[in-house]
């Protein structure tokens, strides 16, 4: 029937009947699962591509974390999708969005072991599980509660392990003990991991000395296959170096490392232990993010001149401190990294001392250099002066982001 209650003609809905596969398809990917079900019941043809395995590879499952029946559903209809169609999964994405209190957070530990553990017997083709920023050492998750949920993971990836090619747990705030038995779990079918991307940024709680944990060393050793690693610098050590340089030499690309002024950074890295390292794997790059480590002593103990550095990212937040001053890291320390340095950014509070000179002079020294974002007090000549050395084709810069220009002197 049309909108006017008319019988609709044979010949109307030919062209619906006839629609190419491929066009149908597209329909189909860009409907929400609702639509997708309602959709099915049109005929045996739009049935049939509702089953389609290329409609269910990738999957993004959000829990608010927020008491109200509307977000209740959001439960039911995880375990629903991952019944239904989790054996075509290849790619998936767990949000735990602010838990509200213990209660919740059972909720989603009970949903996540019976979601696991139905994908585990079902799937064998997921090759990338992201679960982050659960911050396991919040108050709201009870001992008992953690604990199951640290089971189910483990158990699931004992199973999946040999098929994941990409993990990421970062935010998860584990003890060191907690962590290195969820990574154990990557390498329970096989005495290795096959793991190419690891993502452990924030995967241990603040303030602990993992670098110094044989367990955690013993741990990452079991990785044989990473072309990606993010991690914290508090996990950086001699040793650590060298199990990768051992193991990794061959396929490490990226490294990804954040130091945070909450996690210990005041270990001893040997600039030999990087060389050697760099000397092997030869297409590494090393991004660097700090947040509130800011100081010029400390950022040279870890910046060390071995490191193929190709970015960083200096950020201040809420630092302070009235004898601070950023020249020396502009002038004597970032220019050693001038032919590997390709992006850099910078976050922080110049009020009183003028840099406009000293930032210019780096991005001309660095001639790799591409990207550069700054939330800083500049002077408008700066970005012309920029502008001019890019037009005159003295700097490779394509990319000048989110500039605070003011007068100084007024601010």
């Amino acid at each position: 029937m049309d909108e006017e209650g008319q019988p609709i003609q044979p010949q109307d809905e030919s062209c619906w009947a006839t629609l190419p596969d491929v066009c149908l398809h597209r329909i189909f990917w860009w409907l929400g699962d609702k639509d997708r079900s309602r959709a099915a019941l049109v005929c045996r043809k739009w049935n049939q591509m509702m089953y389609s395995a290329d409609l269910w590879r990738y999957r993004t499952i959000t829990f608010t974390g927020r008491p109200s029946r509307v977000h209740a559903s959001e439960f039911v209809s995880a375990l629903w999708y991952v019944k239904k169609f989790g054996r075509y999964l290849e790619h998936l994405e767990i949000k735990l969005l602010h838990p509200y209190n213990a209660v919740l957070t059972k909720k989603f530990q009970v949903t996540m072991q019976s979601l696991l553990s139905c994908l585990g017997k079902r799937n064998n083709r997921l090759k990338s599980l992201s679960i982050q920023y659960l911050e396991l050492d919040r108050l709201v998750w009870r001992n008992s509660i953690r604990n199951l949920l640290m089971k189910s993971l483990s158990s699931f990836l004992k199973k999946m392990g040999k098929h994941l090619d990409y993990l990421s747990l970062k935010g998860a705030r584990l003890t060191v003990g907690q962590g290195c038995h969820i990574l154990n779990s990557l390498s329970y079918s096989r005495k290795e991991s096959v793991v190419s991307e690891l993502n452990l940024e924030d995967f241990f709680s603040h303030h602990l000395t993992v670098y110094s944990s044989p367990q955690f060393n013993k741990t990452m050793a079991t990785f044989h296959s990473l072309e990606s690693l993010s991690l914290n610098y508090n996990c950086i050590s001699d040793e650590l170096l060298e199990n990768l340089c051992e193991n990794n030499a061959g396929t490490l690309w990226t490294m990804n490392i954040k130091c945070h002024s909450h996690d210990p950074h005041e270990q001893v890295i040997w600039g030999m232990s990087w060389a050697k390292l760099a000397r092997y794997a030869t297409n590494l790059r090393v991004n660097f993010f700090f947040e509130q480590v800011m100081e010029y002593e400390r950022l040279a103990r870890i910046l060390l001149q071995e490191i193929p550095i190709r970015s960083i990212s200096l950020r201040n937040c809420s630092f302070s401190d009235p004898d601070w001053s950023m020249r020396p890291t502009l002038t004597d320390l970032l220019p050693t990294f001038r032919h590997t340095l390709q992006k850099l950014t910078f976050e922080f509070n110049n009020k009183n001392e003028s840099l406009d000179k000293e930032l210019h002079r780096l991005i001309l020294s660095c001639r790799k250099l591409f990207y550069f974002k700054i939330w800083a007090f500049l002077d408008v000549k700066f970005v012309e002066q920029i502008l001019q050395s890019q037009e005159e084709g003295r700097c490779a810069l394509r990319t000048l982001k989110e500039v605070q220009t003011a007068d100084r002197f007024r601010a």
